[in-house]
């Protein structure tokens, strides 16, 4: 985990104090300490996830982007999500969309392996195809799941960004991913 994602796990219970001891009436006090408890509980389940090295969550600069590699979210060379990919986003989208005020962008991304003849037999003709149509897929997904429609989008980066070496086989499937991010607010 994230030296900035552990301090401010640390720190959720006393900005959470002190946010909640103003002056506020009962009924806006019931309601903070209600999104308090489910942030906790959002944490909780987030943490979990990224000590089983199933995800990966940071904190940019007020911004928060989870990623998800594609191989647990869709069959091989495809965009069509399995069982565990929805799984896994639908339990995302129970985190985000009850309290949802921000926008937000998936993304996705490929390897830099050239597209197959079955791919391009279904019309998808390059990397950059298959990166948007998974993204698009996620973001369809999670509209499903309560998403609100006018606050995502999705956008395909192909294999213009990888975070590995595409010279292995561990590298480039770190390089197969979708991630969501999330901008920070204003307060």
């Amino acid at each position: 985990m994230t030296y900035d994602l552990r301090r401010a796990v640390r720190l959720l219970p006393i900005t959470a104090s002190v946010l909640l001891s103003a002056c506020v009436s009962q009924s806006k006090y019931d309601e903070l300490q209600a999104q308090y408890h489910q942030l906790q509980q959002q944490n909780s389940a987030l943490t979990a996830e990224v000590a089983a090295d199933k995800t990966q969550i940071c904190r940019l600069q007020g911004a928060i982007k989870y990623t998800v590699n594609s191989d647990l979210l869709f069959t091989s060379g495809g965009w069509e999500m399995n069982d565990r990919g929805k799984q896994i986003i639908t339990n995302m989208a129970a985190k985000l969309a009850p309290t949802q005020q921000n926008k937000i962008l998936v993304s996705g991304y490929t390897d830099n392996k050239p597209v197959g003849p079955a791919l391009e037999r279904r019309g998808v003709t390059s990397n950059q195809d298959l990166s948007q149509k998974r993204a698009d897929n996620v973001m369809a997904f999670l509209i499903s799941q309560g998403v609100k429609p006018d606050l995502i989008s999705a956008k395909g980066f192909g294999d213009a960004d990888p975070v590995a070496s595409n010279d292995t086989t561990q590298g480039r499937a770190q390089n197969r991913r979708v991630e969501l991010s999330v901008p920070g607010s204003a307060c």
